[in-house]
């Protein structure tokens, strides 16, 4: 489930003098009990890595550029694993901080990282709610201040080399404040971060990061080999209109280069989403090893030829890419493997794929498709929710269906769950409103489409094609309701069952903002009686029966009602608990307590 980094990169710029740290206020620990429209073409945005810095400029140490390495496939993570370290005796202690990632701490990270940016998701949906899609200043911006207000941005005030502790290499932002407030990059605005001389303990600027966002038609990039073009001189339109000099970015580049400091890179992109218009990518570690002052329409410009380190994960950007070729032309990419490119034939608003690339297994075609849990069998009523509101096109904040929630309509106006609950009431049949109402969510079916695909580590596993929106819904986990009498008939046969009650309660999690406003806790009301039913997903399921088991999962179950009145039998949607890059394995917690009862719950 989880995307660790190469273990040889835990050795990556250790030395004995240095280790990576991070500091947050006291108000900022984190407790460790809590377990607008359809994507579109890949484009590049315009790079902002030209634009003026605001402090004053380095004075350059030196006046010619010269290429200290050569482009060679033996860059990898163990080459010059000491080039970082801090200077004997300096005693500076705003110099850049030099890590080196332990296994015994990446969990930990992972954990805080993950706590952080849900935090922030979630703060992000109530603003939007609060203040409309287009406030000034832009709810990202709100947002991001209020979590540096409660203490809340990681490694803030660090200038981290090498990978930030909690990221991994394929993690997806949406604003460049994103970037600033976990560390990854700290100008909101340049293309190039870097540490000033003054701050920094070999006494010249390094870089540390650049974000690529493809804005120069001359930059070449080849994923592991990147030409980057310096900072400097530009317009506003974009146009070259003075020569780039040797200072700030620039010059931090080329001395990141003759120390062999490794660069982050993140790469930036139009993507249309329900969030942001473009997305940002981290994809691991490069050097630089070349540099070089070209002439562009009569000015001098820089040049930087950046290697990416072997031994990392695959780039986002590389798995971003090929989701959108497997989306429109799957065969185009991967001419072999592909079973079935529409697993469920109509029954499904989206095709599923079916994909196995390692053995001749195709048992997901034996199973039938169903989009919601047959329960007809077991409930005695059905129809609406106790009667219906009456509002004319969508919810209104004092009609009936909103006094059953709580008080407060379960959805943001795009569909996302603002936070979770015991149990939501959707609007039903005898409810007034159209099927545009922004409380008919959950009912409306898979709108992802998804790949189920074989795992090499154990049985099927399910991705997304289409980026998923923390928040967002995805599908109900769908089969044949069993009674709890039944249930413990078809156990002792040796049936795997699915008891929705045993998922783990990460619903908690979602849209908790008691970090940032003091008093703010999950709500209380509405409940339920226990759930006790189980599924039944041996003959017929929907895709998400083919989800695998994790503990640290991405997708949260939570309870809704939209069709019947029996409390007993709660519909098992599913929603994501994070942004889900695409073909990013979905995984649900179904707090499973032993090997045995794992392997029934992937089987499902």
């Amino acid at each position: 489930m989880r995307n660790h980094n190469n273990n040889s990169l835990n050795n990556l710029n250790a030395s004995g003098n240095g280790a990576w740290y991070r500091t947050r206020s006291p108000g900022a620990v984190l407790p460790l009990s809590a377990s607008f429209g359809r994507m579109t073409t890949l484009v590049p945005f315009p790079d902002l890595n030209l634009m003026p810095d605001s402090p004053p400029p380095e004075t350059a140490s030196h006046t010619g550029i010269t290429a200290v390495r050569s482009l060679a496939p033996t860059l990898d993570v163990e080459r010059n694993s000491l080039a970082i370290f801090p200077v004997p005796g300096h005693e500076n202690h705003h110099a850049p901080v030099v890590q080196t990632l332990h296994q015994d701490n990446q969990e930990l990270d992972r954990y805080v990282f993950k706590r952080t940016r849900m935090i922030y998701d979630s703060l992000l949906l109530q603003l939007t709610v609060e203040y409309g899609p287009n406030p000034k200043p832009a709810v990202n911006v709100r947002a991001s201040k209020l979590m540096e207000e409660r203490g809340l941005w990681l490694n803030k005030g660090q200038h981290l080399v090498g990978p930030v502790p909690g990221v991994e290499i394929g993690d997806i932002f949406f604003y460049r404040k994103e970037l600033c407030m976990y560390g990854l990059h700290r100008h909101s605005q340049a293309g190039i971060e870097y540490t000033k001389a003054r701050l920094s303990s070999f006494g010249v600027p390094i870089a540390t990061s650049i974000i690529a966002s493809g804005g120069y038609e001359d930059n070449e990039d080849r994923g592991d080999v990147l030409v980057y073009s310096g900072q400097g001189g530009r317009d506003k339109s974009g146009q070259q209109r003075q020569h780039q000099k040797l200072v700030r970015g620039n010059l931090a580049m080329v001395q990141s280069m003759q120390l062999g400091v490794p660069v982050r890179v993140i790469r930036g992109f139009h993507y249309k989403n329900e969030v942001s218009s473009n997305v940002f990518i981290y994809d691991g570690l490069y050097r630089i090893v070349k540099s070089s002052r070209v002439r562009k329409s009569g000015f001098d410009i820089f040049k930087f030829t950046l290697v990416r380190i072997q031994g990392q994960p695959e780039m986002g950007s590389a798995r971003l890419m090929r989701a959108l070729t497997l989306r429109n032309t799957p065969l185009a990419w991967m001419p072999a493997g592909y079973i079935s490119f529409n697993l469920y034939g109509k029954n499904e608003g989206v095709p599923v794929y079916l994909y196995n690339d390692i053995d001749y297994d195709r048992s997901p075609l034996n199973y039938g498709y169903i989009s919601q849990s047959d329960i007809s069998s077991v409930i005695a009523a059905q129809g609406g929710n106790n009667g219906g509101c009456d509002c004319n096109l969508s919810c209104t904040d004092d009609c009936i269906c909103v006094r059953k929630n709580g008080g407060e309509l379960p959805y943001s106006p795009y569909g996302s769950l603002l936070r979770g609950k015991h149990v939501i009431f959707e609007c039903g049949v005898t409810c007034k409103c159209t099927s545009g109402c922004a409380n008919r969510v959950a009912q409306r079916g898979l709108m992802k489409k998804m790949e189920v695909f074989r795992t090499r580590e154990a049985g099927w596993g399910v991705r997304s094609l289409d980026l998923i929106h923390a928040g967002e819904f995805i599908c109900e986990y769908a089969g044949t309701v069993v009674t709890k009498e039944l249930g413990e008939i078809m156990s002792m046969n040796g049936d795997g069952l699915v008891y929705p009650g045993r998922f783990a309660a990460n619903w908690k999690l979602w849209g908790d903002l008691s970090d940032v406003y003091p008093g703010n806790v999950p709500p209380s009301y509405p409940t339920i009686p226990p759930v006790d039913y189980a599924i039944d997903v041996s003959r017929v399921r929907s895709v998400a029966a083919f989800i695998r088991h994790s503990r640290e999962p991405n997708v949260m179950a939570q309870f809704v009602f939209h069709d019947h009145n029996n409390l007993k039998f709660p519909r098992v949607m599913l929603f994501a608990l994070e942004n889900i890059s695409p073909l990013t394995e979905l995984s649900l917690d179904y707090v499973v307590v032993d090997e045995v009862d794992e392997r029934l719950a992937i089987r499902g």
